[in-house]
């Protein structure tokens, strides 16, 4: 999984990688003369986490691959990081819609893949952090950039049943959703065959 990096890590990334490519290997002594010692322990445990760079030795790393890295910055890990998440949260919306669907109808792509979250509102300033802390753009209520981002709906009550290890709202409400919305109506069709209609 790898993460996007702060600008001083892409120039120390672009400096060794133009120098010793993925192949050659190298050590932290590297950045001797041009950043001090605690910032180059900061640029080298930021590749590291971010995994733009891998340690092969006591002192030694070595470039992965940039094709390998910009390849997969996009790729898809909410569903994964938010099972690690301390806090109560349910789909909601589109989501909840593409997850009972089973992704008959799915709203994301790479270029963009927008993701609704009820949270408590009590709980709001976690779940900034924690996606922060994820590298995972998020907004309260609206808000849009390139790949994933949360939308987060606060509420001051919630609840939320279990969906393929994700909280999610319940189908009887998502029915209703969909049902209300023609842009959903092959998902709306394919949820009632499987669970069957809610009055």
């Amino acid at each position: 999984m790898y993460r996007e990096v702060p600008s001083f890590g892409m120039r120390a990334y672009s400096l060794v990688f133009s120098k010793y490519g993925s192949k050659e290997t190298f050590s932290q002594s590297e950045l001797d003369w041009v950043v001090s010692e605690p910032m180059r322990k900061k640029i080298f445990a930021t590749l590291l986490r971010a995994g733009w760079i891998e340690k092969v030795g006591r002192s030694a790393y070595r470039c992965v691959e940039a094709n390998e890295i910009f390849s997969h910055l996009l790729d898809f890990r909410v569903y994964e990081v938010i099972k690690m998440a301390k806090k109560p949260y349910a789909f909601t919306g589109l989501s909840a819609v593409e997850l009972w669907s089973d992704y008959s109808y799915v709203q994301r792509g790479r270029k963009r893949s927008p993701y609704f979250v009820k949270v408590l509102r009590k709980d709001l300033g976690y779940w900034k952090g924690f996606f922060n802390g994820n590298q995972i753009p998020n907004y309260v209520g609206k808000g849009s950039t390139i790949g994933e981002f949360i939308i987060l709906v606060p509420v001051s009550s919630l609840k939320a049943v279990g969906k393929d290890g994700l909280r999610v709202d319940s189908f009887k409400e998502t029915l209703r959703q969909a049902r209300g919305n023609e842009m959903y109506s092959y998902a709306y069709s394919y949820m009632k065959r499987k669970y069957g209609g809610v009055s």
